[in-house]
């Protein structure tokens, strides 16, 4: 496995591993995708947002990874060709890491269908030693927080909401625990 995938006839490319907004707004050119999962990791809105989802008096909430060893965490890794790579890397960088505060790794990557073999995907995860990274707090908590805030992409309720609904569409199977029990708290409060 390398961080490029490269065959004969193809040029390089490069994956990128999407777990929260990514899955369902990419925003940058990609040749294809695949859903699938990456382990070692679980999505928790533990981070900060204080420009799409929240401001700098009310930050919204939004996901990063945190270390699991028993986890996996699904979501979408998009494969950039070598002619999209530049552009896509610099939407990422300013939406990702000036905006966001998060920070570059890379993992391995699992589609779901089984024909594809696993691959290296680089992924953006916030860190606690970020200045907008809020950290744990109960379902409840969390939920007060993003039923209130709106940045400049929108309400933090609707990054809340998109993200459970993909994944009831595309990893049914799967029970995220955390976000479900976020969502079903975020509604008990606005309907």
């Amino acid at each position: 496995m390398t961080l490029l995938d490269i065959t004969a006839s193809e040029k390089p490319s490069l994956w990128i591993f999407g777990y929260g907004s990514l899955v369902w707004k990419p925003d940058f050119k990609y040749k294809r995708n695949n859903v699938g999962y990456i382990k070692g990791y679980s999505r928790r809105f533990w981070h900060g947002d204080n420009f799409h989802r929240g401001d700098k008096d009310l930050p919204g909430r939004v996901v990063t990874l945190v270390e699991d060893h028993d986890a996996c965490t699904w979501g979408v890794a998009y494969e950039v060709s070598d002619s999209q790579m530049e552009e896509s890397l610099q939407y990422l960088n300013v939406i990702e890491a000036v905006l966001g505060g998060y920070v570059t790794k890379m993992v391995e990557f699992t589609p779901r269908e089984k024909c594809q073999g696993s691959l290296l995907a680089l992924v953006y995860i916030a860190t606690p030693d970020n200045p907008i990274y809020l950290g744990p707090a109960t379902p409840t908590e969390i939920a007060a927080q993003i039923a209130i805030c709106r940045g400049n992409t929108g309400h933090n309720i609707e990054y809340l909401l998109r993200l459970a609904e993909f994944m009831r569409l595309y990893c049914p199977e799967v029970e995220d625990d955390h976000l479900f029990s976020i969502e079903a708290a975020a509604l008990a409060l606005v309907i």
